[in-house]
């Protein structure tokens, strides 16, 4: 009987996530960061958005539009290029960027003159090479945005710490959070967003895990549930919003929570009057939506407008910035 009724209380769905609040936080200074595909997702939605975000962190990210709607330009020519597979041009992906630009699909470029980038490369990084992270760079200062690209650490594919995660800073290796003795969530803050008060010892906001399918789900290979973590202040007070990528495998039905909590944003927001949304991508193995890693979608596989303000991601995202931004009801 016990083994029964342990087998009938395992099967139970788990209970329905809340939905996102309405918190009349600030929509229109938002920043946005990621590693890896989240990397390569945080400046899609930055180039989308410009009008309203004010800069991008990437860790082990590339340029906008590096891999032109192609999984293979993407593994090879935008993660490990070489001789064969030589990273697109910077100045025809500037092309393509005004194209876009011209036609509406993305906002203006003349807003990222006053954008910031914070870069990170590790030095023991071989799925991202340092050349893709510098050809972002390249990009970023082609519009005259502030660029700070920290590439002398010796990390490995990961998202680096002051103290969470893998404890040899070099692997690359699951979760994909390395203690780095290096808080890179406390730099590209500070980078975007200028002077920052100490970030707390003991956090007093929530991890708050709500309803994501509202906004996408499986058919865009986003899960049913995402996270966001709400300072305490911000609950009765108007804050900033981060919006933060994880990577490939670093999703939630890989590392559950570890991203949202340890990836070193929480206790900065805390004291910073910042609401930090962790969306949450899922992985799918249908023939028309192919995504066995949970990456974010930076080579098409949702549809050809994937890095446009079109894009089902994208568009789910933005959802959720206006949801945040809304009055309650």
């Amino acid at each position: 009987m016990k083994r029964l009724l342990a087998g009938m209380i395992f099967c139970l769905p788990a209970a329905a996530a809340d939905p996102l609040p309405a918190l009349r936080a600030d929509a229109a200074g938002v920043t946005v960061s990621g590693l890896s595909s989240g990397g390569y997702m945080a400046v899609q939605f930055h180039l989308a958005h410009s009008s309203f975000v004010a800069g991008a962190g990437v860790i082990a990210g590339g340029p906008y539009y590096c891999a032109r709607g192609n999984v293979w330009t993407a593994y090879y020519n935008c993660m490990t290029p070489g001789y064969w597979t030589p990273l697109p041009r910077i100045e025809s992906l500037k092309e393509a960027t005004e194209t876009l630009a011209r036609a509406g699909r993305v906002d203006p470029t003349s807003r990222l003159a006053s954008a910031r980038a914070w870069l990170f490369s590790g030095t023991q990084d071989r799925t991202v090479y340092p050349a893709v992270v510098e050809a972002l760079g390249s990009f970023y200062r082609a519009y005259k945005a502030n660029v700070l690209l920290v590439n002398d650490k010796a990390a490995g594919h990961a998202m680096v710490t002051q103290s969470a995660g893998n404890k040899d800073c070099s692997v690359s290796a699951s979760p994909f959070i390395n203690d780095c003795d290096f808080d890179a969530a406390g730099e590209l803050l500070g980078h975007l967003l200028g002077a920052l008060a100490p970030p707390a010892q003991k956090e007093s906001g929530r991890l708050l895990r709500f309803d994501q399918s509202a906004f996408g789900g499986y058919d865009i290979s986003m899960d049913d549930t995402a996270f966001a973590f709400v300072p305490k202040a911000c609950e009765s007070e108007k804050c900033r919003i981060h919006v933060a990528f994880h990577g490939c495998r670093q999703h939630a039905g890989a590392i559950r929570e570890q991203f949202a909590r340890e990836a070193g944003y929480n206790r900065w927001a805390d004291t910073n009057r910042l609401i930090v949304l962790y969306p949450q991508a899922i992985a799918r193995y249908g023939f028309f939506t192919f995504n066995p890693r949970a990456c974010w979608d930076w080579w098409g596989y949702t549809g050809a407008n994937y890095h446009t303000r079109d894009g089902a991601q994208m568009r789910a995202v933005r959802a959720m910035i206006r949801k945040l931004g809304s009055d309650p009801d």
